[in-house]
């Protein structure tokens, strides 16, 4: 699979409040940091903000069950990447 390994029973489908970005973990906290950008993360915060807020930009949309429901979300947003393009599965 693309996101996740084949086989997972159980991940955690997020979207990045910071980018847009929506993507599959194998973990199911309520917020964790987006893959994309971790990379630009600035860790001169200001007064207003928390680390956390810096760090932790993607949330939980939907926690995903059952490994045909898994593999079938990774299907599904892996072709919105690829454009189409199903030949890597």
């Amino acid at each position: 699979m693309y996101y996740v390994p084949d086989g997972t029973k159980e991940c955690g489908y997020y979207e990045c409040k910071k980018c847009g970005n929506r993507f599959l973990s194998m973990q199911t906290m309520k917020r964790i940091p987006c893959p994309d950008c971790e990379a630009e993360i600035d860790y001169e915060i200001g007064p207003d903000e928390s680390l956390e807020d810096v760090l932790d930009t993607a949330e939980l949309i939907q926690k995903i069950e059952g490994e045909e429901e898994v593999e079938k979300m990774d299907t599904l947003l892996s072709l919105a990447l690829t454009g189409g393009d199903y030949s890597w599965i």
